[in-house]
């Protein structure tokens, strides 16, 4: 009889102590927080499950890079090592360098939506919904049906609902939607994954209307292992392979590389149209910095490249 084993297919190279608490210790904790988990002091924290964004740690390559970052203001050897890594995996050119997702979503939002616009999603995560909302433009999400049942098996439970999504687009006016953005995987919708066949739909439905799609690709990683694992047509195709088909259909795509990247900072936009690209320069270098920057610095732009490297 044959037996599976499971190994974690890691060294563990450093560790950090950590002080362990009481029951009635972190009672305390609890009330002088006012029972606001983010009021806590992380150091009186055991096991921290707030968030994946930037929390991951990092690997020894990663490390080495740390060391190896370049800190020119312009024309970075650490740039150009990210802008490559994030061009090979999607396969924009134009890549714009932020410190976080959300500080992608608040450049490229602020000059695609406005008043009179609407952008429809899955499900949009809370900072992607609020710069939407800033700009002065409306955030509609078309989950589907499965997805809203907690209690219901289904595959993909983060896909977007496609008949509604066309319903929107005719109700506002294909001239009024600012994009159309898949969430994968949908973070506020149970992060649950999204197949590749209802990206295929999306983008039929876009082109049909001459309508912008986005990618919000923060666990791209983690929805290619899915779509490898419950899309028939998928399971013996690569990770990394999947992300690009997926990044294929989409115009652009928008990252908090803190996720999937497995880094403690940085983002990035990355879109096909020049013209879009161009206006989020300006925007750019007022609010994070110069364009081969965006508000990182070289190493955590070293980093971050290497990162979007070994996750697949």
């Amino acid at each position: 009889m044959h037996h599976k084993v499971i190994i974690e297919p890691f060294r563990i190279k450093t560790v950090e102590p950590i002080y362990m608490s009481s029951e009635a210790e972190r009672t305390a904790y609890l009330k002088k927080a006012h029972n606001n988990l983010f009021l806590l002091e992380s150091r009186k924290v055991i096991i921290d499950l707030l968030t994946d964004s930037g929390t991951s740690a990092m690997s020894a390559e990663q490390w080495a890079g740390i060391m190896r970052g370049d800190e020119s203001y312009a024309g970075a050897r650490s740039w150009e090592r990210m802008r490559d890594a994030v061009q090979d995996l999607t396969g924009y050119p134009h890549v714009i360098p932020t410190h976080q997702g959300r500080a992608g979503e608040s450049i490229l939002y602020s000059q695609l939506g406005g008043e009179n616009k609407v952008f429809i999603s899955n499900t949009h995560f809370d900072t992607t919904r609020a710069n939407i909302e800033y700009s002065g433009a409306t955030a509609i999400d078309c989950l589907t049906e499965e997805g809203k049942q907690p209690s219901l098996e289904h595959p993909f439970k983060g896909n977007i609902d496609i008949k509604q999504l066309e319903e929107e687009i005719v109700k506002y006016g294909a001239e009024h939607i600012g994009a159309v953005i898949l969430t994968v995987t949908n973070n506020s919708g149970g992060g649950q994954p999204v197949s590749m066949q209802n990206a295929k739909d999306v983008r039929a439905i876009c082109d049909t209307y001459n309508v912008l799609f986005l990618l919000d690709c923060c666990r791209i990683a983690e929805n290619a292992y899915f779509i490898a694992k419950r899309e028939a047509a998928y399971k013996d195709v690569s990770y990394r392979a999947i992300a690009q088909e997926m990044f294929s259909l989409a115009d652009g795509a928008v990252m908090s590389a803190k996720k999937d990247a497995l880094v403690n900072m940085g983002g990035f936009i990355a879109l096909k149209s020049k013209e879009i690209a161009d206006m989020c320069t300006n925007p750019l270098i007022i609010r994070e910095g110069f364009v081969t920057y965006g508000g990182l610095s070289g190493r955590d732009m070293e980093a971050l490249a290497i990162g979007l490297e070994e996750v697949f």
